[in-house]
């Protein structure tokens, strides 16, 4: 039997498209692009439990740590826009067979690694690969559910299943490395990636853009080379804070920014469409998450750093406290496109990231007490209701201001600025509490400490903390104290920033009915998504 249809009103009830309804089949598909969905947001939260066994096996130097870790996000953030672009020119369920396949392959040569080079070139691999998947399943979802509702419902769906990993990563971590050695970590993926490869050819519809356009290497090379040279920047920000060396990352990166986008004008077949940014739409709700992120991003590091470094929770039990935040979002990303058929995108967006301030100033009021851990547990509780749908409407938004035949290319897009977001917030909120702790301890520190020691309790809590045997009492209550002080800036910077962008979305994306048309005449954003 086909599916039935159902038709799209605009403004002033003018029909705006016919649009058939999601039936069994798409429901199936869409629970089986949860499953790599799952598998990205585990693998960039296992790998933290399972650095000390394997720095045990494989003896990695500090910097070569720092890039087992580093690998895998910075080359999905460099390759997003590239793979985005190359799913909607060969077609996007090959594109994501192909990219589960070397997912798989990469994740077994990770796991039986004899080296740290080898598990380097194996993250960096699994990053790639990474960068097909994430696109690949947020333009799928864009081509069967074509009814705006049932698309935002599985957009919010797809959103939470991301988070639902990264919870879910150290609890799944602790288990494995109980048992098993430290690539069993990796092995995860095997599984998941055979029941995809299976199921996909049956369950998922393929989907090329007609067009001929031949993609340009020279594009490719130059988002690589804006791309990748700031976000390195940015992480190293994070890490060592601003240098010369930074900065000039950062200026070089901008530089091919530039004539990235004037070559991409140029071009008949750009890898990015930058008519895109001309929809209010589409521009405002990549500003949302960008901001939103930047946020959560550097909270999430916080909060980590909180319950096991002041509270001194072992990682596993760290990540069983931070289940209620995950289930919060979980609940905002299906009940967010939910409440929208009633109340304005904009306006619900705007409640919630309201909600996420009061839960960054609750953060404001973090003590160095043990009711600390309920309290971090709350607030982030509510700052994650905010992420949940902003991830959820605010994808939607952008995904449905695109063609059908731009939508892995705007995918790409949404991905890649919330990628940015969670490295400039870990960056900048990292760096603010850093900046606190280190002026709260600079006349702290007796001098009669040896020279190492002395520098590491100067340079942060975790460098106190892996010196906290030699250092005379109450130094590392100092310590934690100055670290929770730094983490009260960061929770009031968020709080002015994310309390300016609710105020924006329910101005800026007010014109927004229930329906998806736009109640004040946009004609630039109704004609594309008739398209779609």
């Amino acid at each position: 039997m086909a599916n039935p249809c159902t038709t799209e009103k605009g403004p002033a009830g003018r029909t705006l498209q016919s649009v058939r309804l999601a039936g069994p089949r798409e429901w199936a598909g869409l629970a089986l692009l949860s499953l790599p969905t799952i598998l990205l947001g585990l693998d960039l939260t296992l790998l933290h439990l399972a650095l000390p066994a394997l720095a045990i096996d494989l003896r990695p130097t500090s910097a070569q740590a720092l890039w087992i870790v580093d690998a895998y996000g910075f080359m999905i953030a460099g390759f997003l826009i590239t793979m985005g672009t190359l799913g909607d020119r060969i077609g996007r369920r090959k594109l994501l067979m192909v990219g589960a396949a070397v997912f798989g392959i990469a994740s077994v040569l990770a796991a039986y690694s004899t080296s740290t080079s080898t598990l380097i070139a194996a993250r960096a691999a699994l990053g790639v690969a990474g960068a097909t998947l994430m696109p690949s399943t947020l333009a799928l979802i864009s081509n069967m559910f074509v009814n705006r509702h049932q698309r935002a419902l599985a957009i919010g769906v797809w959103a939470t299943m991301f988070a639902l990993g990264m919870a879910a990563g150290p609890v799944v971590g602790g288990v494995l490395l109980e048992h098993y050695w430290w690539g069993a970590a990796f092995l995860v993926a095997v599984p998941v990636v055979g029941l995809l490869l299976v199921a996909a050819p049956f369950l998922l519809p393929e989907y090329r853009a007609p067009q001929d356009g031949r993609l340009d290497i020279l594009s490719v090379t130059l988002s690589l080379l804006a791309l990748l040279p700031i976000i390195y920047g940015i992480k190293q920000i994070s890490k060592n804070g601003l240098s010369t060396g930074t900065v000039l990352a950062i200026a070089v990166g901008f530089a091919f920014v530039i004539l990235f986008v004037r070559r991409q004008r140029r071009l008949e077949s750009p890898l990015i469409d930058l008519d895109l940014f001309t929809s209010k739409v589409f521009s405002v709700a990549l500003v949302v998450l960008l901001v939103g992120l930047i946020g959560v991003g550097g909270t999430m590091l916080l909060v980590t750093q909180y319950l096991q470094l002041v509270a001194s929770l072992p990682p596993l039990v760290a990540g069983l406290w931070m289940g209620p935040p995950a289930l919060a979002m979980l609940a905002a990303g299906i009940a967010a496109p939910l409440v929208s058929r009633r109340i304005r995108p904009g306006y619900v967006i705007a409640g919630a990231l309201g909600l996420s301030v009061i839960g960054y100033l609750m953060l404001t009021r973090l003590e160095n007490e043990p009711s600390g851990i309920a309290l971090v547990t709350a607030a982030f509780s509510l700052v994650y209701l905010g992420l949940g749908t902003i991830a959820a409407l605010g994808t939607d938004l952008v995904v449905g201001a695109a063609p059908a035949e731009k939508a892995g290319s705007a995918s790409a897009i949404s991905e890649t600025v919330q990628e940015l977001g969670l490295a400039v917030g870990i960056a900048t909120l990292g760096s603010l509490t850093t900046a606190v702790y280190r002026s709260r301890m600079f006349d702290r520190i007796p001098d009669t400490l040896a020279q190492d020691v002395h520098k590491a309790v100067g340079d942060s809590l975790a460098g106190a903390s892996s010196v906290a045997q030699e250092l005379p009492p109450g130094l590392l209550e100092e310590a934690q104290a100055a670290f929770t002080a730094g983490f009260n800036a960061a929770a009031a910077t968020s709080a002015v920033s994310i309390a300016i962008l609710s105020i924006l979305a329910a101005v800026i994306l007010r014109h927004i009915g229930t329906d998806g048309g736009n109640t004040d005449g946009d004609e630039a954003v109704e004609s594309k998504q008739a398209e779609s």
